[in-house]
């Protein structure tokens, strides 16, 4: 029996079942889902949606194929004042409908909500991170389900720095660009071929899955509304459609992210096209602000500024989300503390698949980007499940994350830097599944195997990855430094100098 549900939204239904071409995304989702026989229930309220239409052939033909899935049943004397106190106000029916799944998302009555839709996103984030990690995007609830429920394949994402000369035009993958721009092809030829311009590459299955094309630039030629020094413009940011949601596209902030810091830029910037909501939300959620409009399309100009400067905190601004806004600077003050978390070969090995094996050559190795990140990971957001006491405290604690002795360096060492974010516990399955939601790199037999319960809990340490240590903190110097005794055996914090002595050996690159 599944241990997942999944509530899908009107817009996934329409992916699913009008009379077009159905996108990858949509039919993996729904391969999995029946494969695996996972439960999709469609809302009552939907129905009742769908009901209202006064077009009779076309009410009929929707609610036909509504008639596919299982219907989840409203709550009865549910009242809107409840919902908008809950979900914020609800200005028309649309967003009672909205608020209605998430009511039945936040009671539990399906483990994930599946919506294209941007604003029910939002919503969701606002009322909590919990909620807001429950609900998915296509993409990623395909993923989610293939990583559950499917054998794991170890997939070799990582970030290619190439010349634009190196990319075959002719790729599928530039379909949309010229669809929504004309000149595309010509742009390509003579900017991007002519001037060399680098770009960072993502393959995944052989497949070019995502892409970035950047161009140096100063204050006295650029779009950028802030006139600075150093300025870093991302050209073209583009994840393939049937690759959106799965994390390319923080994987590949990420690497915008650590470049710009680790090489002294002053800002960064790029340009969106107002519909291109979950590119914006994503790169407003780390510090990227709309500083004005392009062109008569209005294409808006995101920036972000950055420094090596120490972070100060701001009021009225929790130091989490002055961590996440700054990525990947952190604030320290008399209010952070810091923690060793300790992590067997076998977990370390899922949790920063880049670090695995690292023994053995990669056929990346060589083509580093100077005194950027030749392995940056393949998220920015990770969740961690363990057992280990600990008395880890608010969000924005920092936690230095040691690997355990195995037979493949680095062993018995500081090997990353995290932020916390929250901490949860799981009492039962059910709980592991919700908690690590879009994160989890957990199949369902291992979830199952933890054997959580009301009497055998488990932690959920969800983070921000600030970095790889480089080189590793090994225990021999760890303890001639006096930052620890022995080898950790459960998660402990850094006292009485120690918290500081492992910060500056990690070599972060920015003022502490």
């Amino acid at each position: 029996m599944s241990t997942q549900s999944y509530l899908i939204d009107t817009n996934i239904i329409i992916g699913l079942e009008d009379n077009h071409t159905v996108q990858p995304a949509y039919a993996k989702f729904s391969q999995l889902t029946a494969r695996h026989k996972v439960d999709v229930f469609v809302h009552e309220a939907a129905r009742d949606d769908y009901g209202r239409d006064k077009d009779a052939d076309r009410r009929a033909i929707s609610l036909s194929k509504l008639d596919k899935f299982q219907i989840l049943a409203k709550v009865k004397g549910l009242k809107e004042a409840t919902l908008e106190e809950a979900f914020g106000r609800l200005r028309k029916h649309n967003d009672i409908v909205d608020a209605t799944l998430l009511h039945a998302l936040n009671i539990g009555a399906a483990d994930f909500l599946v919506t294209e839709d941007q604003g029910l996103h939002d919503r969701a984030q606002k009322h909590s991170a919990d909620l807001g990690n429950r609900v998915l995007f296509i993409a990623d609830a395909s993923q989610l389900l293939a990583t559950t429920y499917e054998p794991r394949d170890v997939p070799i994402r990582h970030v290619v720095d190439v010349s634009a000369h190196t990319i075959s035009l002719a790729d599928r993958f530039f379909d949309s660009l010229r669809d929504g721009y004309p000149e595309f092809n010509d742009w390509w030829k003579t900017k991007c071929v002519g001037e060399r311009r680098p770009c960072w590459v993502v393959y995944d299955d052989d497949e070019l899955a995502g892409l970035i094309v950047r161009k140096d630039e100063t204050g006295a030629d650029t779009d950028a509304t802030q006139k600075v020094g150093k300025i870093l413009k991302i050209c073209t940011f583009k994840v393939s459609p049937e690759k959106r949601g799965v994390k390319l596209g923080e994987l590949l902030l990420k690497m915008v992210l650590w470049y710009a810091q680790k090489n002294a830029y002053d800002l960064a910037y790029l340009t969106a096209y107002p519909d291109q909501d979950a590119l914006i939300a994503l790169l407003e959620f780390y510090g990227f602000r709309k500083t004005g409009t392009k062109g008569e399309a209005g294409e808006l100009i995101l920036e972000r500024a950055f420094s090596r400067e120490r972070l100060e905190p701001e009021p009225g601004v929790s130091i989490y989300d002055m961590d996440r806004m700054n990525y990947p600077r952190f604030i320290l003050g008399p209010d952070v503390r810091g923690f060793v978390i300790p992590i067997k070969e076998g977990y370390h090995d899922v949790l920063f698949p880049d670090l695995r094996n690292a023994r053995q050559p990669d056929m990346f190795q060589d083509l580093g980007i100077g005194a950027s990140p030749k392995r940056p990971g393949n998220t920015i957001r990770k969740v961690y499940i363990c057992q280990s006491p600990s008395n880890l405290s608010d969000a924005g604690s920092v936690l230095f994350f040691y690997k355990g002795k195995s037979n493949d360096s680095p062993s018995q060492a500081f090997t990353a830097v995290g932020i916390l974010e929250e901490v949860s516990h799981a009492t039962s399955t059910k709980d592991l599944v919700q908690l690590t939601g879009g994160r989890s790199v957990y199949s369902e037999a291992e979830l199952v195997a933890f054997g959580a319960t009301p009497g055998n809990p488990y932690k959920v340490i969800n983070y921000l990855l600030v970095d790889y240590i480089d080189p590793p903190i090994s225990l021999a110097v760890l303890e001639d430094l006096g930052i620890l005794t022995s080898h950790p055996q459960a998660i402990s914090e850094l006292k009485d100098g120690r918290f500081g002595d492992a910060l500056r050996r990690s070599n972060l690159g920015f003022a502490l």
